[in-house]
């Protein structure tokens, strides 16, 4: 047993066969359709959540119970551990940091939140940073010190297919919508540090994603004349496997010989990019 228990939430991607292997724990996020709660990776799987999606059911996103948090901050603790590293999505993309923050106040610092604006593959592999410094006695507040040190040199491209859930979520008006869909204009957005921003827009998928691919390119060269150890990953919100296939042989074909990790895009994730979105991320490894 570590003597410093890792958690994260379900952004980070990480399934519960994956937590068992890597001694984590997951705090799914709440998804609610049509007025109901559901738990990601619990009660709501990327079939299920995509069919709702497709039907034009109502979806949204909220942040874990603070009731839950604590709960399971108190049984991690109850088990052993001396502290705790949780690990939640950017602060910049959820209110659930701040909330974990005000929470963990309250535990004379044996639960530290590492606030380093990291999602979805970036998140996974901080866990994984996280559980290597663990391992090698690191304590929970060096951890969180390491990780909001590298958080800034993190970078996530994701393109998407439809402007309809960006529409939804209020990052662009109705107006534009409908004029971009009738264009067919495919926004390229970027996540980095604290911020979602528009980079680029562009007509039709296959430019956005060739623009994505190269923006990429110039951005992992930048990254690597700065000396820093980075790892370059892919991801997708794809309900139709030869879709994801295509998109993860073309991130592979963009970087020859890089070992690319694939994982789908969290339903989370997917309320707000909706089906068809495609990224690719660095992230500075620490461990």
């Amino acid at each position: 047993m570590r003597k410093t228990a890792i958690i994260t939430d379900s952004n980070s991607g990480i399934t519960r066969e994956e937590a068992q292997r890597m001694d984590v724990q997951v705090v799914p996020m709440p998804i609610i359709i049509d007025n109901q709660i559901y738990y990601e990776g619990v009660d709501l799987f990327p079939e299920q959540f995509y069919g709702y999606l497709r039907e034009g059911r109502s979806v949204s996103t909220s942040q874990p119970a603070p009731d839950d948090l604590t709960s399971l901050w108190d049984s991690v603790l109850a088990e052993g551990h001396d502290e705790i590293v949780y690990i939640p999505m950017s602060s910049g993309l959820s209110s659930s940091c701040q909330t974990a923050l005000i929470l963990a106040a309250d535990y004379g610092g044996r639960v530290q939140v590492a606030d380093n604006h990291q999602i979805s593959v970036p998140q996974k592999n901080a866990v994984r940073d996280a559980c290597a410094l663990a391992d090698a006695g690191a304590g929970a507040a060096e951890i969180k010190a390491r990780l909001e040190e590298a958080g800034g040199d993190s970078l996530i491209y994701i393109g998407v297919d439809t402007l309809e859930y960006l529409r939804k979520g209020g990052r662009i008006t109705p107006a534009v919508a409908a004029m971009g869909s009738v264009l067919g204009i495919k926004p390229l957005l970027t996540i980095q540090g604290e911020k979602l921003d528009t980079f680029a827009k562009v007509r039709g998928t296959k430019r956005c994603k060739a623009l994505l691919l190269e923006s990429m390119q110039m951005s992992v060269a930048e990254y690597r004349q700065r000396g820093l150890d980075i790892r370059v990953d892919a991801s997708g919100s794809f309900d139709d496997k030869d879709d994801e296939l295509e998109w993860r042989a073309m991130a592979a074909d963009a970087f020859p010989g890089e070992p690319i990790q694939y994982d789908p895009l969290t339903l989370s994730i997917s309320s707000h990019t909706g089906h068809g979105a495609f990224a690719m991320g660095i992230s500075r490894k620490i461990a």
